[in-house]
């Protein structure tokens, strides 16, 4: 049986362990004691009494600013194991049990790049940032990062001003920001891509929560890149993550005198790759972007069975935003942004729209731009 939304939220909130969180998932016996609201039961599971009382104290005005930020459109509360949840992830050790986003959250099935790094880079480390972002994201692959300062904003940025999506992964709630000085930036992210948190709406920064939210960006993602990093950082953490869930990690190098490079040296002297240039990232990654298009198909093919075989009260009407699309698009490529121009069509929209379209024939994609085929 699935838990009901609110049990969700108040069980992240209490915090209830991850092990029952992921019993309740598996075992239907340990979902109905979560739902029964029993705190014998619960105990019983080995909860705490401190848990036990957190996850029972329902504040009705909480409950009911919950609903609201679930009822708001993109905002929705994804379990593991719905078809809906990321693959890459669900394939990470130790996968959140449920996560909010607040966006396009069909862009988690997108194949992405982690781009990490110092908070506190040098202007040469943003510039490397931005540009490997802006070549990433023109290529295809979603840039994924942590909306911290520094390297992380500098790439979420790039990303979104080549006209492409971007994925936040954050320590606190969806709808809170951390530092609240990327308000802007969020909402950029929100309108053009998608934020990911295991924390519930409403959430607050906390020293634990960043190393937490490092493992869902190297679970999202294909590979992660390390730009800038001292040899005590977040980034690092993030990179091990990465390694711990079998995917790529790069590491571009720096002077000897650039105390932010010695992190990534330490990466690169563990096994890391040294990068050079986006395309060195970018071939790599290809095989295993491949293979992730191919688990894509399958998903939509799933989907797209179920539809047709699901009974139609009404005629089907052809996809108002679909037509407007293709009336964009002309036999000559085109990049993102001006097909927003000429559709009024978001960038998060487009990006999950125009995947489709490539994956049924109708469009064919090369360095970020797009054109018809002929039919």
């Amino acid at each position: 049986m699935k838990l009901r939304p609110e049990v969700w939220f108040a069980a992240v909130r209490a915090p209830l362990p991850g092990r029952v969180l992921r019993l309740a998932l598996e075992d239907a016996q340990v979902a109905e004691r979560l739902e029964s609201g029993s705190s014998a039961a619960l105990r019983a599971l080995g909860v705490s009494g401190a848990a036990v009382a957190a996850f029972l104290a329902r504040e009705p005005e909480r409950a009911a600013a919950d609903a609201e930020w679930l009822a708001q459109p993109g905002n929705r509360l994804i379990e593991l194991g719905d078809a809906d949840y990321p693959a890459l992830l669900a394939e990470s050790p130790g996968p959140p049990p449920v996560l909010f986003i607040s966006g396009n959250s069909d862009l988690l099935w997108f194949p992405q790049i982690a781009i990490v790094g110092s908070r506190n880079p040098t202007s040469g480390g943003i510039d490397t940032a931005a540009d490997f972002a802006a070549s990433f994201a023109r290529s295809g692959l979603v840039v994924t990062s942590g909306l911290a300062d520094g390297i992380d904003a500098a790439a979420h940025a790039a990303a979104l001003d080549a006209g492409q999506p971007t994925i936040a992964v954050v320590g606190t709630g969806p709808d809170r920001v951390y530092p609240a000085r990327n308000r802007v930036l969020a909402t950029r992210i929100r309108e053009h891509g998608c934020i990911v948190s295991e924390f519930a709406p409403g959430t607050a920064a906390r020293p634990d929560h960043f190393p937490r939210r490092n493992r869902i960006i190297a679970g999202l993602a294909l590979g992660t890149l390390v730009v800038e990093a001292a040899q005590r950082s977040g980034a690092l953490i993030t990179a091990r993550n990465a390694s711990e869930a079998g995917r790529e990690v790069f590491a571009i190098p720096g002077s000897i005198h650039n105390p932010l490079a010695r992190g990534c040296h330490r990466l690169i002297r563990d096994g890391a790759a040294l990068v050079e240039t986006s395309a060195d990232v970018i071939d790599a990654l290809g095989p295993a972007a491949q293979r992730l298009a191919s688990s894509l198909r399958g998903r939509l093919q799933a989907v797209a069975a179920a539809s047709a075989t699901a009974p139609a009260a009404n005629p089907i009407e052809p996809d108002p935003q679909r037509v407007r699309l293709l009336a964009a698009l002309g036999h000559d490529p085109v990049g993102i942004d001006i097909l927003a121009e000429r559709s009024g069509l978001t960038v998060g929209e487009l990006s999950s729209m125009l995947v489709l379209l490539e994956l049924e024939g109708v469009v064919s994609a090369q360095h970020g731009r797009y054109t018809r085929r002929s039919s």
